[in-house]
């Protein structure tokens, strides 16, 4: 009886994709390398919601948000360009996990037009990508939450995060950078001090060489006055205002960040 049901098993076969490099980025303090990665506004009666790519530099945590309807290489490719030219520094590097909405020949050609190194996270190391994936809940899941956001909103959702959540986040909304230390044994140790508390634009104006890192077109004197607008408090305080406009015209209730 056994032979007669028995079925066939078949191993699965990998596939190897020879798109980016399997490493973690290597930025020696250097500004520019960014790591990736999209979130998924869920689903809602069988109709899909809106993703966000979420794009955080490892140095400076200077980090930039998009709405896309799809992951489609339509509306993906000119996001990604968009949010690598709002840096204000130089992209030398990009690494994503091993999604194929970035692990693909478009993504790779776009970014090898501009000159930036591509890399991809390595199997069973789920730390290579742990930067962007806390950001994932820390910015954009407590800012924009977990709710269904329809895919037509993403010209809505755009406007607010360039016009709020952007200025806000590299600006005004300090974050912890670890201090390496080396114990005894010589195994790292990473320390969160409250001294190393700084927006990512404080970071980045710390960092040795950091004029040679600008991009043309941005000076200090600009950034400082994009900085030095508006204080802290009130940049936060117009953020949730514009984001409670924007869940009135989605239909939904926010939380005060």
């Amino acid at each position: 009886m056994y032979r007669r049901k028995r079925g066939k098993v078949e191993k699965t076969r990998p596939v190897r994709v020879n798109i980016g490099e399997r490493r973690v980025p290597r930025p020696q303090g250097r500004p520019g390398y960014v790591r990736v990665d999209s979130v998924h506004s869920g689903d809602w009666d069988g109709a899909k919601g809106l993703y966000l790519v979420n794009v955080v530099d490892e140095v400076t945590q200077y980090q930039h948000v998009a709405a896309v309807p799809r992951l489609g290489e339509r509306h993906l490719l000119p996001a990604l360009e968009c949010l690598l030219d709002a840096f204000p520094f130089a992209i030398l590097g990009f690494h994503a996990d091993n999604g194929s909405e970035y692990i693909n020949h478009r993504v790779a050609e776009l970014l090898n037009k501009l000159l930036v190194e591509f890399t991809k996270s390595r199997p069973r190391r789920s730390n290579d990508n742990a930067l962007v994936e806390s950001k994932n809940g820390s910015v954009v899941r407590k800012h924009l939450g977990y709710a269904h956001i329809p895919a037509s909103a993403a010209p809505a959702v755009n406007a607010f995060l360039r016009t709020h959540l952007w200025p806000y986040l590299n600006y005004h909304r300090p974050c912890f950078f670890p201090s390496v230390e080396i114990d005894a044994k010589g195994r790292q140790r990473k320390r969160y001090r409250y001294q190393d508390l700084m927006t990512p634009y404080d970071r980045l104006k710390s960092l040795p060489n950091a004029t040679g890192c600008l991009k043309p077109g941005f000076t200090w004197r600009k950034l400082d006055a994009l900085a030095g607008e508006i204080s802290d408090h009130e940049a936060a305080k117009r953020m949730n205002q514009a984001r409670e406009k924007l869940f009135l015209v989605l239909g939904r209730k926010s939380r005060v960040a």
